[in-house]
């Protein structure tokens, strides 16, 4: 039986085909207002890169009235098609009750070469003892809000950023046939020795693996699976699904519920989750944070956790797969009760997600379990100590994290400076790489930590230590699930500079290797 032939979700996010064409009737009526509402938005608030081509035109003095214009011309737009949008807002909101949390792409290459690649992809990982596996995943908060909200993050354009996002990441995937060995370029002087426990028998040693940080102008070529985060825009998203389906096969996205008995309260947005898979998803599930508190109660955040499969062991006649979980936590400052509540809620339906998919262990081997995504507090401000401390970080190991509060030396921060999003030392993928690898052009990029509320003045770094900066985006990997004939190894982290200008969170890329130990039985 081939990879395609075992998988079981279907592609359809309702279970009949009236319900899904009346989904598409009511979400057609919503469109022209929910659009003019959010080009009158989007006419009030310019960018900085807006602001600065203004500068020293006659547009500059044009642009008050162009205001002024537009937002008449758009008020009188959204009164005209409010009552369209009312009718397909009765029509949609029903009709949520009974839609899957997602939408299922399912999508064969659209070239030779792809198609070559994809067979490759289908014949899967064999489980061989002695031999090892490379897995490669990424994750980025891509901030692809409505355009009139995405502009107060001083991001604007969301349809052409989806876009751009789609064709850059198309471009570093599609030529991983091409890559050239110094497109990925080691940050000088930090490496680091990391601890990895790559067996589950406390009796034995740790394996010592040396492990460096990257910075990379593109997202690795021989990328498996990967999670974006802000993806709120339902255009957007259908965006990016069409550029991601033909290179990954299998993409998860419009991922949230907007009503229901799992969402404490109505929604606006959806959890802006989206998930492309090289490897066929057999099941995915998704739990939304019923926590939410002031303007990000308006959104389905949560967890998205789906089973992979990978391939056979046709020795044994089991079949290998894996766990991916990508999240995105509660983003208001202050606010670190409620993210250590989320976190308490994601392990535990991580665990039952597992729980219900385990198969007998001489059916099949788990050869990883991945968690990811934007958990909106960083390791180095006091302010956010006590998601530093919380229990995930035993469950799941953080390759950047030398303890709660300590960073490894060669760790760097993930949120940029919003003003500074379009100066020349941040604008493209090699100038952001640069200024990433300086530590004084990092100190005027990146967001610095936070100190605690009545604490004194922040002292940072200390003495000795590279200047780091707010990381609040992870890729974590835990050894708790995974079979115990499979060792897991760390071999590479990166930070990549590929999406400069698109958005104001740094990607990263985890690069794991699974051996199978054949010291380990099946007993």
């Amino acid at each position: 039986m081939s990879l395609q032939e075992e998988m079981s979700l279907r592609e359809s996010a309702f279970s009949s085909g009236l319900a899904s064409g009346l989904h598409a009737v009511s979400w057609a009526l919503i469109l022209p207002c929910y659009w003019c509402l959010d080009r009158l938005i989007a006419g009030l608030v310019s960018t900085s890169l807006e602001r600065s081509q203004r500068r020293g035109h006659e547009g500059c003095l044009l642009h008050p009235l162009t205001v002024l214009c537009g937002s008449l011309l758009f008020v009188c737009l959204v009164v005209t098609t409010a009552p369209l949008a009312l009718l397909g807002f009765a029509l949609w909101a029903p009709l949520q009750a009974s839609r899957r949390p997602f939408c299922y792409r399912r999508q064969t290459p659209s070239s030779s070469s792809a198609e070559e690649e994809r067979r490759e992809t289908d014949r899967g990982f064999e489980l061989e003892e002695g031999k090892k596996a490379t897995f490669v995943f990424a994750t980025a908060n891509v901030c692809l809000l409505p355009d009139g909200l995405a502009r107060f993050n001083n991001l604007g354009h969301t349809q052409r950023r989806a876009a751009a996002i789609g064709r850059r990441i198309a471009r570093a995937v599609v030529g991983r046939r091409h890559i050239r060995s110094d497109d990925v370029l080691r940050m000088p002087n930090r490496p680091v020795t990391l601890l990895v426990n790559s067996n589950h028998d406390s009796n034995q040693e740790d394996v010592m693996v040396e492990v460096t940080g990257d910075v990379s102008p593109t997202f690795p070529a021989d990328l498996d699976i990967l999670c974006l985060q802000e993806v709120f825009d339902k255009r957007a998203a259908e965006k990016l699904a069409g550029r991601l389906g033909p290179l990954f096969g299998h993409v998860l996205y419009d991922v949230g519920v907007y009503a229901g008995r799992s969402c404490s309260s109505f929604k606006l947005l959806n959890s802006g989750l989206l998930l492309a898979s090289r490897f066929p998803v057999l099941d995915a599930r998704f739990h939304c944070f019923p926590n939410g508190r002031g303007v990000d109660a308006l959104a389905a955040k949560g967890l998205l956790s789906a089973k992979v499969l990978v391939g056979h062991d046709r020795h044994r006649k089991k079949r290998a797969v894996g766990y991916f979980s990508c999240a995105h936590l509660h983003a208001p400052p202050g606010d670190g009760e409620i993210r250590c509540e989320q976190l308490d809620m994601a392990s535990e339906w991580i665990r039952e997600f597992q729980a219900d998919n385990r198969q007998a262990d001489d059916e099949e081997e788990v050869v990883f379990d991945v968690l990811c995504g934007d958990l909106n507090f960083d390791n180095c401000s006091p302010r956010d100590g006590p998601e530093q401390r919380h229990g995930v970080f035993e469950e799941y190991r953080d390759p950047c994290r030398a303890g709660p509060g300590r960073e490894r030396p060669w760790a760097l921060g993930t949120l940029l400076e919003q003003p500074t999003l379009y100066q020349e030392e941040t604008r493209t993928p090699e100038s952001l790489r640069r200024t990433l690898e300086n530590e004084a052009l990092r100190k005027r990029f990146v967001c610095p930590p936070v100190a605690a509320p009545g604490s004194p003045p922040l002292v940072y770094p200390e003495p000795g230590q590279p200047w780091v900066g707010r990381r609040i985006d992870y890729i974590l990997y835990g050894q708790s699930a995974v079979s115990e004939r499979c060792r897991t190894r760390v071999e590479g982290f990166t930070f990549v500079s590929q999406l400069a200008g698109l958005t104001d969170h740094i990607p990263l890329a985890l690069r794991l290797t699974v051996l199978m130990d054949s010291h380990c039985t099946d007993g």
